[in-house]
């Protein structure tokens, strides 16, 4: 054997002490890597690099922007344009691929399991808790089987392909009632994705049917669904306004204070009692916080754990939890519960980093509160809604806004989804199927995302 270089017993030593340094320094565990918890974990990269060991559990390996989801829906985007892989974005953390099922708060120890079955468990010192939210279902019959979710980019792949099989064998067929059910599109909830989902997948199918002469006198019918009394109920009513005026003017059905009673094959009858043929259905109802956090048996509000504006769980002050799975505390509201959107989890992420920083030793802790900067509705092309500052904008202008807005949020990607709304804007879209992910991989359940709620 040959010897060891002088170089090469200095290099050995030097490695290994950096193991001890790292077995000895505190472990800090990030649940999650949607806004909240990939926020969290760059802030305390940022605060904690070479003072901690930081881990990231998320069943993904990339951040997945879904503000822009209904974009990669229609072929604006590219599906990888908003995945920005967590290995480039949180460079110095340690990356787990797995999806956590259990975390036992008195010994301190999360437990994963891995895409491929395996399992794992790790010890921490402190905890960050992001686990997001999943699909919330109705008590309705028939929609696990029927209707698609819209959450993730296989789900958005799907609906892809599946407008456009939808018109490609509306425009093939004989039969004038087929052609009307395969070009009858039904969406429920009219929050951010519904809304966002109608009025981007409108403009498609109508692009596509222009283009076959078979459907010159077929009508395209876009329905959107949701029991509140005005679409995007969460937000000004001068936005909604907006958003309303601009389905309408593409043919979009908004039906406010009715929904969907049942889902049958090939129709779906509403609350009304009127029945519609279609092939159709769209789930965007809304989101509940993920099952691990009732798994834990701490307390929750509304299935969300319960924190103090300091964002430590009671009774556990080395776990922390923000973004949709925390119960945050507005202050600005009278304490009411903060809403399930990106700006508050992206801020509760970076609070969350400071407040672990701080308990510590590094830095001061801070409490919650947040002040609406303003909202954006992307609706395609050059329509779109917000209000930067309380200042309402429609059109052109608000276009340019949330888009700059959605570039500035973005935590990498930008120049490939700028390029991509240039090449849209220049060339037009191809709208192909391409048949990458059937309806049986896109089962609407109410499992298995970390990804923050449809953000703004």
């Amino acid at each position: 054997m040959r010897a060891m270089t002088t170089k090469n017993l200095f290099r050995r030593r030097r490695a290994d002490a950096g193991r001890d340094r790292g077995a000895e320094l505190p472990h800090v565990v990030v649940v999650g890597a949607g806004f909240a918890g990939h926020t969290a974990a760059k802030g305390l990269l940022r605060r904690l690099r070479g003072k901690a060991r930081i881990t990231v559990i998320d069943q993904l390996d990339h951040f997945l922007y879904l503000p822009l989801l209904p974009e990669v829906a229609v072929g604006t985007l590219e599906p990888r344009r908003i995945a920005v892989p967590l290995n480039r974005s949180l460079r110095g953390a340690e990356l787990v691929l797995g999806t956590v099922d259990a975390v036992d708060v008195e010994a301190r120890t999360v437990s994963w399991v891995n895409p491929d079955g395996g399992r794992g468990t790790l010890g921490y010192d402190r905890l960050v808790l992001a686990a997001g939210s999943v699909n919330k279902l109705l008590p309705i019959p028939g929609v696990t089987e029927y209707a698609h979710g819209f959450r993730s980019i296989p789900e958005a792949l799907y609906l892809r392909d599946h407008l456009v099989r939808q018109v490609e064998l509306a425009a093939t067929s004989a039969d004038p009632a087929e052609q009307r059910a395969r070009l009858t599109f039904v969406t429920v909830g009219a929050g951010y994705t519904g809304t966002e989902v109608a009025a981007q997948g409108a403009t498609l199918t109508a692009l596509m049917a222009k283009s076959r002469p078979s459907l010159k006198d077929v009508p395209v019918r876009w329905m959107l669904l949701d029991l509140a009394p005005r679409v995007l109920p969460e937000l000004d009513r001068r936005l909604s306004r907006t958003a309303d005026r601009v389905l309408r003017k593409r043919g979009v059905e908004v039906h406010t204070g009715q929904s969907i009673a049942e889902a049958l094959p090939g129709k779906v009858r509403l609350t009304t009692g009127e029945e519609i043929p279609t092939r159709t259905l769209i789930w965007c109802v809304g989101v509940r916080p993920d099952p691990l956090v009732a798994d834990m048996g701490l307390l929750t509000d509304h299935g969300r754990l319960v924190v103090g504006t300091d964002l430590r769980v009671a009774g556990h002050p080395e776990v922390f939890a923000c973004g949709d799975a925390a119960a945050v505390p507005d202050v600005t509201r009278d304490n009411a519960l903060t809403a399930m959107t990106a700006q508050h989890a992206t801020r509760q992420g970076a609070l969350a980093a400071r407040n672990v920083a701080a308990s510590l030793g590094h830095g001061t802790p801070r409490t919650y509160k947040h002040h609406d900067l303003g909202f954006v509705v992307e609706l395609g092309g050059t329509d779109a809604a917000a209000n930067p500052l309380g200042i309402p904008l429609s059109g052109l202008p608000a276009t340019l806004v949330t888009r700059g807005y959605h570039l500035v949020s973005m935590p990498g990607n930008r120049l490939r989804v700028a390029v991509d709304w240039l090449l849209d804007a220049l060339t037009g879209r191809q709208a192909v199927g391409l048949g990458m992910v059937r309806a049986e991989h896109v089962p609407l359940d109410a499992t298995g995302t970390s990804s923050t709620v449809t953000p703004r």
